[in-house]
């Protein structure tokens, strides 16, 4: 376990109730999922969260959801402590946001015979892309698209059996579930290039300074000692790029 340090007053607006409360959110599986056993979350999100709650001496309770726009209602009701979010400035709002640990590619997936052949095809008078609500591409793709139209699932993972289902043009999110959907459902194929980058980071409801400070001090020494990198490796995920920053402060 890398050194770390931190403040009373940090620790006590980090679990202000005695209890790490860590929002899991299960909409991104590639950091995420339920045990097929037990139930029980696992993933890279939750070994984090484990490795925080035991540097702060502190119980940890899960609390579990299926979409990312569902994270930030529950901090909204005051239902968390700390999450794993993709940075966004909608989401910024609300939720004081760490530098990235993690960096993931937005995709595109469409029909096999579709005309649509790379990213600039897509934004389209006409052309339906189907996106979880709320998630970080549904937030991206909201500001910059011009011409195509949204219709949002209520999670991340009906993005795809949803555009093949209702027939609509293209699908839009986290590269390795669209990649795993399309060998899953057949009859699909993924666009080649990116449209974004999500960076995944750490957050605690906005008006925390001092926990988000400590929460950035803690992202910089799980980078620093590799501990996301064999998170990642851990859970056999492939296709996800380790953030690199200095440390802040």
């Amino acid at each position: 376990m890398p050194a770390f340090h931190f403040t009373p007053d940090a620790r006590a607006q980090l679990i202000p109730t005695g209890v790490l409360r860590a929002a899991i959110n299960f909409g991104n599986p590639i950091l995420a999922k339920r045990d097929p056993l037990t139930g029980e979350p696992a993933g890279v999100s939750v070994d984090l969260a484990r490795k925080l709650a035991a540097l702060l001496d502190a119980p940890i309770q899960f609390v579990l959801y299926d979409a990312a726009g569902e994270v930030v209602a529950g901090c909204e009701r005051g239902e968390w402590d700390v999450a794993f979010v993709a940075r966004d400035p909608v989401r910024g709002k609300g939720i004081e946001q760490t530098l990235p640990y993690i960096l993931i590619e937005g995709a595109y997936l469409v029909p096999e015979d579709s005309a649509i052949r790379a990213n600039e095809d897509v934004d389209v008078s006409g052309n339906r892309i189907v996106v979880g609500k709320g998630s970080a591409y549904d937030l991206f793709l909201t500001r910059t698209l011009r011409h195509a139209t949204l219709v949002r699932t209520l999670t991340s993972p009906e993005v795809a059996p949803t555009m093949r289902a209702e027939k609509f043009e293209v699908a839009a999110g986290v590269r390795q579930q669209l990649e795993s959907d399309a060998l899953r459902l057949g009859g699909l194929r993924m666009l080649p290039e990116r449209f974004m980058v999500i960076e995944q980071a750490m957050g605690t409801p906005k008006g925390r300074s001092a926990a988000a400070r400590l929460l950035e001090d803690f992202v910089a020494s799980m980078l620093e000692s590799d501990c996301v990198a064999a998170a990642l490796a851990a859970h056999d995920v492939a296709g996800a790029i380790v953030a690199t920053h200095a440390r802040v402060g």
